[in-house]
C-alpha cells in the first residue's frame, strides 16, 4: 500500500507530535485532577486510598494513577511524567491495532490500522490531555487481539495474555472495558461459530489470570470502603467499593444516578464520531457500510478473509452506549482500533478507480479544511510570535503540497495525505494553539507567579472547596481550604480568590498589600467568542493572589 521507508517516516512524525505534546501544561479538569490524585500518592505515601480534593473518590479504579505515581517516582513530580504511560499505553494500542489488522486480514492491513490509530484526533488528544481513557485504550485492544488469537489458534499464551490485557483495562475503568471486549469478543465467536473455545480447561487458566490482574484493585477498594461502611460517599453509606465496580458503576452511568445525567441524546455518540476519528471519518464511514452491506451479501455465513469482530464491536457499543444517561466524547477511544482496523481493510480492498477518485476528493478537501483551520488558528486566534515555528509550518506545507502533487497510486495518496491532515493539525495544536490557550488557565498561570516569587505554598489558602488542580499539581501541593472567619486573624497568608471572594474580603475590612491577577477561561469549553479576539475579554473572568499582612 505505502513502502517501509514512508511508512515508518510517518510514524515517526507522528510520534514526534506526541513528544510536543508531553510538555504542555496539564488541562483543567480532568487530566490536572487526576495527575493531583496520583502526586497524593508519592507525597502521602498511601497509594491504596484514593482522594479528589477532599472526597473519597470511588468513580474510577486505581491503575491509572499508579502509573502516573510510578513516572513519578522514576522521573519526579513533572507534567511530561505524568504523561508518560499514557502515551506508552497508546503506541501499545497502535502495536495492538496492528496485531489485530494482521490476525483478521494481512500485515499491510495490520500496519495501516496502527497508522490509522495513530492519527485518529481523539488519540492525539489523548496523548495531551491525558485521562483514564488512554491507559484503558491500550489494554483494551491488546486484550482483545490476543483473545481473537487464542480463538483461532487455541493459544494458552495469547489467552493468558488476553486475560491479563482485560484485567488491567478493567483496573483502569471497570466495566467498560469488560463491555467493549466482550462485544467485540462474542461477536467473533459468533461469526465463526466457535463456541467451543469457551469450553476449554485453558479459560479456566484464562479467568485465573484475570483474577490475579485485578486483585490489587479489588484488595484497594475494599480497604478504602468495604473495611469502612461508615462512610458516606455519594449521600450513600454502607459503600462497597467491590460491589461497586462489578455491579453499580455502570448502572449508575446507564441511568445517571450519582453520577447525574449529562446528556439523553441518543444520538450523541453518532454526530461525536465525526470529529473523532478525523481526518478517517468518512473512510471510517464507507468501510462499515461496506462491511455491512458485504455480510448481508454472504447472510452472516463463515468465509475465509471477513470478519465480524470489528463491525460486532462497534456497531453494540453504540447501541448500548446510546442508552446511557452519561455520556463523554472520550468513551469512544476504546473502539477507534476497531474503526482503524475496519478504514483500513476497506482502503487495502477498493480497487474501483472511481471510487478511489471520489474518496481521494473528500480527503483533499478534509486536507484544505485542516490547513484553513491552522491558518486561522496562527494568525487569527493566537498570532503566531516564534519565527521558527513559522518557519516549520511552512516547510511542513510545502512537503504537504509535494505529496499532493506527486503522481503515485490513489490508495498510496490516500493514505499519505490522511496522516499529513492529522499532522498538520495537532503539529499546530500542540506547537502553538495549546501552549497560547493555556496561558488562559489561571492555576497554572499563577503557580508561575508562585514559583518566580518565591511564594511559601503552605501559606497559600483558598476560600471554599471549589477546585484549583492546576495551581495544586504546578505548587506541588493542594492549596489549603480555609474560611473568612479562619483567617480573620491570621497575617502573611496568600489568599487565592475570584472575583467574588476578593470583593467579600474588602467588605469584610482585610487589608492587603500585593495582589497578582490571572485571567481565566475553562479552556475545555471553547466558545467563538473566546477564540475572537476581538470579542475574547468579554469571555473571561479573573483569579487573584492576595497577600494577607
Amino acid at each position: 500500500m505505502i513502502s517501509n521507508s514512508r511508512y515508518w517516516f510517518l510514524v515517526f512524525l507522528v510520534i514526534l507530535v506526541y513528544f510536543a505534546g508531553m510538555f504542555v501544561t496539564l488541562f483543567e479538569n480532568d487530566s490536572a485532577q487526576f495527575a493531583v490524585m496520583a502526586m497524593r500518592m508519592v507525597q502521602e505515601n498511601d497509594f491504596l486510598n484514593l482522594f479528589k480534593g477532599t472526597e473519597e473518590y470511588l468513580d474510577k479504579p486505581h491503575l491509572h494513577y499508579w502509573l502516573a505515581a510510578f513516572s513519578y517516582l522514576v522521573f519526579g513530580i513533572e507534567d511530561w511524567a505524568y504523561r508518560i504511560p499514557g502515551i506508552l499505553a497508546l503506541l501499545l494500542g497502535a502495536y495492538s491495532s496492528y496485531g489485530l489488522g494482521k490476525l483478521l486480514y494481512s500485515k499491510d492491513i495490520g500496519k495501516i490500522s496502527a497508522l490509522i490509530f495513530m492519527t485518529a484526533q481523539t488519540i492525539v488528544l489523548a496523548a495531551i490531555d491525558v485521562r483514564t481513557d488512554a491507559v484503558l485504550t491500550g489494554f483494551v485492544i491488546l486484550s482483545i487481539w490476543q483473545l481473537a488469537t487464542y480463538i483461532n489458534t487455541r493459544s494458552l499464551k495469547a489467552l493468558l495474555l488476553g486475560s491479563i490485557g482485560a484485567g488491567l483495562a478493567f483496573s483502569s475503568k471497570g466495566q467498560l472495558a469488560i463491555l467493549v471486549i466482550g462485544l467485540a469478543i462474542l461477536s467473533h465467536l459468533a461469526y465463526r461459530r466457535d463456541w467451543k473455545a469457551l469450553v476449554n480447561w485453558k479459560v479456566v487458566l484464562g479467568l485465573l489470570a484475570f483474577a490475579i490482574t485485578i486483585a490489587p484493585m479489588l484488595y484497594a477498594y475494599y480497604h478504602q470502603f468495604d473495611v469502612h461502611p461508615e462512610k458516606i460517599i455519594r449521600e450513600k453509606s454502607n459503600r462497597s467499593g467491590i460491589f461497586f465496580i462489578f455491579w453499580e458503576q455502570s448502572f449508575e452511568r446507564l441511568s445517571g444516578e450519582g453520577m447525574g445525567s449529562n446528556s439523553s441524546d441518543y444520538f450523541f455518540f453518532f454526530h461525536t464520531y465525526l470529529w473523532v476519528f478525523l481526518p478517517w471519518t468518512f473512510l471510517g464511514i464507507m468501510a462499515y457500510v461496506k462491511k455491512i452491506k458485504t455480510l448481508f451479501k454472504l447472510k452472516f455465513k463463515y468465509v475465509e478473509g471477513q470478519e465480524f469482530l470489528t463491525l460486532g464491536g462497534i456497531t453494540f457499543f453504540f447501541l448500548i452506549a446510546s442508552f446511557s444517561q452519561f455520556k463523554l466524547p472520550h468513551y469512544l477511544n476504546s473502539i477507534i482500533p476497531l474503526f482503524a482496523v475496519l478504514t483500513a481493510s476497506y482502503l487495502y480492498k477498493v480497487s474501483e478507480r472511481k471510487t478511489l477518485r471520489t474518496l481521494l476528493g473528500i480527503q483533499y478537501f478534509v486536507l484544505s479544511v485542516v490547513f484553513m483551520a491552522t491558518v486561522l488558528l496562527c494568525f487569527l486566534v493566537f498570532e503566531f510570535e516564534n519565527i521558527f515555528a513559522l518557519a516549520f509550518l511552512l516547510i511542513f506545507l510545502l512537503v504537504i503540497i509535494y505529496f499532493c502533487l506527486k503522481r503515485e497510486g490513489y490508495t498510496r495518496r490516500l493514505v499519505t495525505i490522511s496522516v499529513y491532515s492529522s499532522l498538520l493539525l495537532n503539529a499546530t495544536l500542540n506547537l502553538h494553539f495549546y501552549p497560547n490557550l493555556l496561558t488562559y488557565q489561571a492555576g497554572s498561570s499563577m503557580a508561575e507567579v508562585v514559583h518566580e516569587m518565591e511564594i511559601p505554598t503552605d501559606k497559600i489558602y483558598k476560600i471554599g472547596d471549589y477546585h484549583t488542580w492546576s495551581l495544586d499539581f504546578y505548587n506541588k501541593k493542594p492549596v489549603k481550604i480555609t474560611s473568612y472567619e479562619a483567617i480573620k486573624n491570621k497575617k502573611d497568608i496568600w489568599i487565592y480568590a475570584n472575583d467574588d471572594q476578593l470583593r467579600e474580603l474588602q467588605d469584610r475590612d482585610f487589608d492587603w498589600n500585593i495582589q497578582y491577577t490571572r485571567a481565566q477561561f475553562r479552556i475545555t469549553r471553547l466558545s467563538l467568542k473566546f477564540l475572537n479576539p476581538s470579542k475574547r475579554k468579554k469571555t473571561l473572568k479573573k483569579m487573584h493572589l492576595v497577600h494577607i499582612y
